[in-house]
């Protein structure tokens, strides 16, 4: 394995040379749809992009941007940044795909939204896509937002009591509270189930003009992406059993790390 790879190792280069075709061919097929839009009266827009039946060059599309999410968000993942904790558990890697993954929709609804505004206020032309699509990915970027704090044991946890129990009595603690992440999920998915299948089975849009299906995708992520967190719950409570106690102090960690590593980016940029 590659001295700088997490966890690709020789597949670091394959991943990378995906993740390069697959963003040509999206700029190839983007460069063409956009100067449809100049020299063809019957362009493909955003409202095709979600209706790609009978159009091989939408699915081609469509298929180009999720590859180049897919191994971006690999590539990506193959780096651990300054201030995350070592992967350790069985779940983890999945877990930080699916962060890189949120990280790279950020990015794409700052550039939905800059597209928007130029459009409205420059060109006054104003889109009927931009905000249904940011809230569309921005609802994906919360789910996964969820998986990635559970990998990195960033929720909110209360110290106070925890660090004064013996290491038999934390370990007890932890089973209880993944027994109680677990729990959740099985009333979430006995409560929700029936309602996310039949929404994702007919593609229950949002009923607007452009019309996405928000509705049949994210409710079904809900359940997908719990599930996920899930088991990352269970990846942390496995992956921590024989560590030694720790004791807890916000802000020794805030002086020691978090403070550290600030200047240091501070410092970097300038």
């Amino acid at each position: 394995m590659s001295k700088d790879s997490l966890w690709l190792g020789v597949l670091k280069r394959p991943v990378k040379k995906a993740m390069i075709a697959f963003g040509s061919a999206t700029a190839i097929l983007f460069v063409f749809f956009v100067g449809g839009q100049f020299i063809s009266s019957e362009s493909i827009g955003m409202h095709e992009m979600i209706r790609p039946m009978g159009r091989p060059i939408v699915w081609a599309m469509l298929i180009s941007i999720t590859g180049v999410l897919l191994f971006a968000s690999l590539y990506l993942s193959d780096d651990k940044g300054a201030i995350e904790i070592t992967p350790t558990g069985f779940f983890d890697i999945v877990s930080l795909v699916c962060s890189r993954l949120a990280m790279i929709a950020t990015a794409l609804i700052v550039i939905i939204m800059f597209y928007e505004v130029v459009s409205r206020y420059v060109f006054s032309r104003p889109t009927l896509w931009a905000n249904e699509l940011s809230l569309w990915i921005a609802g994906f970027v919360f789910l996964f937002a969820g998986q990635y704090a559970m990998q990195q044991r960033s929720h909110i946890r209360i110290y106070v009591i925890y660090d004064m129990m013996p290491r038999w009595i934390q370990k007890m603690s932890d089973v209880v509270s993944v027994s109680l992440i677990c729990a959740f999920f099985l009333a979430l998915l006995w409560g929700g189930y029936n309602d996310a299948v039949r929404r994702m089975l007919r593609m229950e849009t949002f009923g607007t003009a452009w019309d996405p299906p928000i509705p049949g995708t994210l409710k079904p992520g809900i359940l997908i992406i719990t599930l996920l967190v899930t088991i990352q719950a269970v990846s942390n409570l496995i992956s921590d059993w024989k560590k030694e106690p720790e004791q807890h102090n916000p802000i020794d960690e805030f002086d020691e790390a978090k403070s550290k590593n600030i200047r240091r980016t501070l410092q970097e940029g300038k």
